[in-house]
């Protein structure tokens, strides 16, 4: 019975202490993954020209600290690109609203996804009117989500010079999303997409379970 006592005090020691280093190991593997991007990614930076926008720290600070935001758990990275602008702050403004837009039309396609293959099995069954929903939802993702988003760094260079001999730029900038509070901005936004279309209110439950579903499974950006 002692014997016994003992190869089951054992095994359940291993089965807790699986999970933890198998947890450490791939704590290391990120740690070393994210290493050797950000090597990667200041090399590419410095050979392209591209130069830290709209801070006081250097990008090699900039860049780690978009990493170690991007580490913490359920973060993703969103990006937006802002191009031939003369004004740097109308060309700042511009790249978050395209990382909006890019979010809001992956959101958008993964609704319509699940719509054909969830409820109407085949993508000619869908009513027409579903095009007006799909175009209020995206574009309520888009609103809702600008305020989830933090931004973390962003890069600029010259593009030369334009016709009136004015310096024309373009920026990249680099968000880092917590993808629990975008689900809630999705689920926002669905409803109020719902409240605005009666062809979509006869699936309600069903739709407003798509964005239950993203939330334990993730939606529209993986984290790198």
């Amino acid at each position: 019975m002692k014997k016994l006592r003992l190869l089951s005090l054992l095994v359940l020691s291993l089965l807790v202490a699986a999970p933890m280093v198998n947890a450490q190991t791939q704590s290391r593997a990120m740690r070393k993954a994210l290493k050797k991007e950000y090597k990667t990614k200041m090399k590419e930076y410095k050979k392209e020209g591209w130069k830290v926008y709209g801070t006081a720290h250097s990008l090699d600070v900039a860049l780690l600290n978009h990493y170690e935001k991007l580490a913490e758990e359920g973060a993703v990275e969103i990006t937006g690109t802002a191009s031939a602008f003369v004004s740097k702050n109308v060309g700042q403004q511009a790249a978050m609203n395209a990382a909006c837009n890019n979010y809001a039309r992956m959101a958008e396609s993964q609704i319509r996804g699940r719509m054909v293959s969830d409820i109407f099995s085949d993508a000619d069954k869908v009513p027409e009117e579903f095009d007006k929903f799909y175009a209020a939802y995206e574009s309520k993702v888009e609103k809702e989500i600008k305020g989830e988003l933090l931004p973390t760094y962003s890069v600029i260079r010259s593009k030369g010079v334009d016709d009136k001999g004015q310096e024309i730029f373009e920026m990249q900038s680099f968000f880092v999303l917590n993808e629990t509070a975008a689900a809630r901005a999705r689920l926002r936004a669905i409803k109020n997409a719902i409240d605005e279309s009666e062809a979509a209110q006869k699936y309600a439950d069903q739709i407003s379970g798509f964005v239950n579903d993203e939330k334990q499974d993730g939606c529209c950006s993986k984290k790198e």
